[in-house]
């Protein structure tokens, strides 16, 4: 059984916090979907990946392609799993459900701490979570590093 991942982003932009996940991620050795909710942001963030550090290199791929299925990390707007993922990453609103997260390794929410409307959507994605009984964890930069500030369930 998994656990949801809430990042409260205030110090880095989601791209930036993104790859860093992403790089931990695919160290574990897992299959990611990004989860997004906008097809354009998604072409966004995927023209960001490419731009990354050559050492730090995230193969990837926009979801719509022949090769969805074999693409390590996948950007996509679809609930669908195509590439076998045991990670999958919210950004933007994206939704999550508590049935997804018992079936992966790890589900990550990030969001924009300075976005009032991202904040309120958040706060509804983790009380719904926890109401259905999912693990989850809460995280904060805000110090200037990563710090877990709540945990509920099993996580």
């Amino acid at each position: 059984m998994g656990a949801a991942y809430f990042y409260h982003l205030t110090r880095n932009p989601v791209d930036v916090t993104l790859a860093m996940l992403l790089g931990k991620a695919r160290g574990a050795g897992w299959r990611v979907a990004v989860r997004g909710t906008d097809h354009g942001r998604m072409a966004w963030l995927d023209e960001k990946l490419w731009m990354g550090a050559d050492d730090a290199f995230l193969p990837h791929g926009l979801a719509g392609g022949p090769q969805d299925a074999d693409q390590p990390i996948l950007l996509t707007t679809s609930g669908d799993d195509p590439n076998g993922a045991q990670c999958v990453m919210s950004i933007d609103g994206a939704t999550v459900s508590a049935e997804e997260i018992a079936k992966l390794d790890r589900v990550c929410v990030l969001f924009d701490g300075n976005d009032d409307e991202a904040l309120n959507v958040a706060r509804g994605q983790w009380k719904a979570l926890k109401d259905a009984g999912a693990a989850a964890q809460y995280w904060s930069e805000e110090s200037g590093r990563w710090e877990k500030k709540a945990e509920t369930g099993s996580a």
